[in-house]
């Protein structure tokens, strides 16, 4: 069952009480990187680990993903700035324990390509925060398989 959550404004990335922020480099530019993330919303499965399905709704201003393991969200973008910064907060999932999800994903040009950070800020009680703290290091992991495999996938483009 879909579970409401707060809906969050973009200043919550900097308010949050838990905020993750991973950062990797990419060799495409952020034109490139842009696209990928929020107009090619689809194919996140090719490339972003545990997304099973994605697809964009409401003329670009939503989401709906599905992850491996069946947990759902409805999103709402809040930001998309070609080339520079794309966010949306989470409006419905059906994973316990959160009460607001925001993730903020911010592109910088590089001599070499783009500097991708992405941000991961929640709320929620304190057992819910201290496990996504523990899973950290994990979500570090998927975060940077995931850079290298749209890295692979635009190099292909």
């Amino acid at each position: 069952m879909a579970r409401r959550l707060c809906p969050v404004e973009l200043a919550f990335v900097e308010s949050a009480p838990l905020r993750l922020v991973f950062a990797a480099e990419v060799a495409a530019p952020p034109e490139a990187v842009y696209a990928a993330l929020a107009d090619d919303v689809a194919g996140w499965s090719r490339w972003f680990t545990g997304v099973a399905r994605s697809a964009s709704t409401h003329g670009g201003k939503g989401r709906e993903v599905h992850l491996t393991g069946g947990t759902r969200f409805t999103e709402t973008v809040l930001a998309a700035e070609p080339d520079v910064r794309y966010a949306y907060r989470v409006d419905t999932t059906n994973a316990p324990g959160p009460h607001a999800l925001l993730e903020d994903w911010r592109l910088t040009p590089t001599d070499g390509g783009t500097r991708l950070r992405w941000t991961f800020a929640a709320d929620g009680p304190a057992p819910f925060r201290f496990l996504l703290t523990l899973a950290r290091p994990g979500l570090g992991r998927a975060f940077r398989k995931s850079a290298r495999a749209l890295d692979r996938r635009l190099a292909k483009a």
